[in-house]
């Protein structure tokens, strides 16, 4: 076995990989950019070694360094974790050739499945079923138009190289193939440095479903079975299951077979995954599955399978590169319980899933038979420089509802403060009614999508509680002021006021009126609502309203009030009643960047007249490329950057005429 260790990686993945290598006695070494001096990967290692700037290209994507720092600290293997080099096949190959051992595949498996179109063929001529399309080398905009035509809309527009839904485009119609295909593109070149493209047949109701597979150096290759990732939003996994709801031991056999033969075609060493998206408008059948691609590394989602098969992936990832056989045949795996995992991102599903920065002033997850698996602590700062996962939840029961009840306890649970989080979708999305069912399919987040990213009111109790904060009477005092022992009672009567609350559904006026230092008469419009409190602690309170207990937590930031009641997190503000104001939205006349970012491409030119919705820049952010277009028609007065560029959140780029000069 090794004896140092070091992750060429960031975040929850190399936190996991260190805690694995810890138990089996392996020293480890972290690598840093600038942004992360301080982060818990970097915390958790034996060793860290800074290799560069904050841009992932300077730093966690520069094969040089990553090699340099290996050697400089004398480590033994090289662990690439998920994302970044994970599955470059230059890399795999300078590793080995710098006499350090690669924990993955072989740089020749990665570059069988790197590219889709040369994987599928492979596949093809091993018996793996793949999905009607063009995955062919020409790459001319009118071919594969015409291809595209051949195939028959609705098509997939996909990058051949890399994953993660980069380079993905949906299209229905002839007419939009142009322009999506030329974002396709962009978007692959930026992401894989490889703009080519395959065209696949656009399944109208798909079920996917991946099979881990492993493998070791004596030839032996088995797999663990299956997870169901259907639930995504952009072709990116948000909740993963396994095993595969509704999934037969007919088409289960089957899967897993051709997931082995697809594995033994390359030869595969390490964990592998194998992707089929599933034709389930008639349910799931042997004969309605295809090839999608194979993932040369692990998965994100490796937490469910490790939770019903009880195998430590990353050990056998450890073993396998070392050399040593698969500790188990395949008839030693077996099937126990049931386990989800849910994304926990720093994002805004009210605002298109816009990615979102900030400091988590509070994190605090449920402790009791949940397994979290995070790179941040409470106080770190979520940057623009990275995928902005805080935190992988997975949760394990003996049969799928079991699971699913945890789940949705376990998130209710979570409390997280100082940045915007997608946590009440995903409640929502643990209790929409055909997931529950055992349903699941790629499109069923988006034709819920409104119910499942509404903004929410806040209830009367909410407010109410708000309102009581907003006074300071939540501090724990120990004073011994006798005037302050007083608390809000007063000798000419109750003392009240008029409290205005800001939320993400408007506006309310919440007057309050104190009956004694823990006791008010809250009245929201709609309700009278007596408030007792109970008892005080740093975060919270215990409280009686309306002769019900309840205990509840809240974080105090300036003007914001950030409540956590009920299993929901209310982000409310109480506007400055002597201040200038705040806008609520950024003037029609000017386009502004929702966040930090890089100017990808600038399309209007002073003078231009542009329609209302009409594209006017493109940038790119936290590996998301957002499209920026105009909220009216008008005339393009002036642009404020150029292509290129990194501009910081509401940075205006783009400026319209005033509709009175126009």
């Amino acid at each position: 076995m090794f004896s140092k260790l070091l992750i060429a990686n960031r975040g929850e993945i190399a936190c996991r990989v260190i805690r694995t290598a810890r138990r089996l006695g392996i020293r480890t070494v972290a690598v840093y950019s600038d942004a992360d001096v301080g982060a818990l990967h970097v915390a958790l290692a034996d060793e860290a070694v800074r290799i560069g700037a904050a841009p992932a290209l300077e730093s966690y994507l520069s094969i040089d360094r990553i090699i340099a720092a290996a050697q400089s600290v004398g480590a033994d293997a090289i662990h690439p974790g998920y994302g970044f080099l994970s599955e470059n096949a230059d890399f795999a190959e300078a590793v080995e050739a710098a006499g350090i051992t690669f924990v993955g595949p072989s740089a020749r498996a990665i570059r069988a499945m790197g590219l889709k179109d040369a994987a599928k063929a492979l596949m093809e001529q091993s018996g793996v079923p793949v999905v009607p399309g063009y995955h062919g080398e020409r790459q001319d905009p009118e071919f594969l138009a015409e291809e595209a035509a051949n195939v028959g809309f609705p098509v997939l527009i996909k990058a051949r190289a890399g994953g993660g839904g980069k380079g993905m485009r949906r299209v229905d119609h002839a007419g939009d193939f142009p322009a999506a295909l030329e974002a396709a593109r962009r978007e692959a070149e930026a992401a894989f440095g490889d703009g080519s493209v395959l065209i696949e047949k656009y399944l109208t109701k798909p079920r996917h479903i991946e099979v881990q597979v492993f493998g070791d150096r004596h030839g032996n290759i088995v797999h663990l079975f299956e997870r169901d990732c259907s639930l995504q939003r952009r072709h990116q996994k948000v909740i993963e299951e396994a095993p595969a709801p509704g999934m037969t031991e007919e088409v289960r056999r089957a899967m897993g077979d051709a997931a082995v033969r697809a594995a033994q075609a390359i030869g595969y060493v390490g964990a592998g995954t194998v992707e089929f998206i599933a034709d389930v408008t008639n349910g799931l059948w042997p004969d309605q599955f295809y090839f999608m691609e194979m993932n040369t590394r692990l998965q994100v989602e490796h937490p469910v399978t490790e939770a019903i098969t009880g195998v430590d992936l990353v050990e056998w990832q450890l073993l396998a590169a070392a050399g040593e056989t698969l500790p188990k045949r395949q008839s030693e795996i077996t099937i126990e319980g049931w386990s989800f995992e849910a994304r926990i991102y720093a994002e805004d599903p009210s605002r298109g899933f816009l990615p979102a920065t900030g400091r988590l002033t509070t994190l605090a997850f449920p402790a009791d038979g949940v397994r979290i698996d995070s790179g941040v602590r409470q106080g770190d700062r979520i940057t623009p420089f990275y995928d902005p996962l805080i935190a992988k939840l997975i949760v394990y029961g003996p049969n799928r509802a079991t699971a699913l009840a945890k789940l949705e306890n376990a998130l209710k649970a979570c409390r997280i403060g100082g940045t915007i989080t997608n946590l009440d979708f995903l409640g929502r999305l643990a209790a929409e009614p055909d997931f529950r069912a055992g349903y699941p399919d790629t499109g069923l987040i988006d034709r819920a999508i409104d119910r499942l990213t509404a903004p929410v009111a806040p209830t009367d109790a909410a407010l109410a509680l708000a309102a009581i904060v907003s006074t300071g009477a939540l501090r724990p005092d120990g004073s011994a002021d006798p005037w302050s022992a007083l608390g809000h009672w007063q000798i000419w009567g109750d003392a009240s006021r008029n409290i205005t609350i800001e939320h993400s559904g408007g506006r309310a006026t919440v007057a309050l009126a104190a009956r004694g230092r823990d006791q008010f008469a809250v009245h929201t419009g709609a309700a009278a609502l007596p408030v007792v409190i109970l008892d005080r602690f740093e975060d919270g309170a215990r409280v009686e309203i309306s002769g019900a207990q309840q205990v509840f937590r809240f974080l105090r930031e300036g003007e914001q009030i950030t409540l956590f009641v009920d299993g929901e997190t209310y982000v409310l503000r109480l506007p400055d009643a002597l201040g200038a104001g705040h806008a609520s939205e950024v003037a029609d006349d000017e386009v502004a960047a929702p966040m930090p970012g890089i100017v990808k491409l600038i399309r209007v030119r002073p003078g231009d007249a542009v329609d209302k919705g009409q594209a006017l820049a493109v940038m790119e952010a936290m590996k998301m490329e957002l499209t920026l277009s105009a909220s009216r028609a008008g005339v393009v007065e002036s642009v404020h950057v150029a292509e290129g560029e990194q501009v910081s959140a509401g940075a205006v780029l783009v400026m319209l005429q005033p509709e009175s000069a126009a």
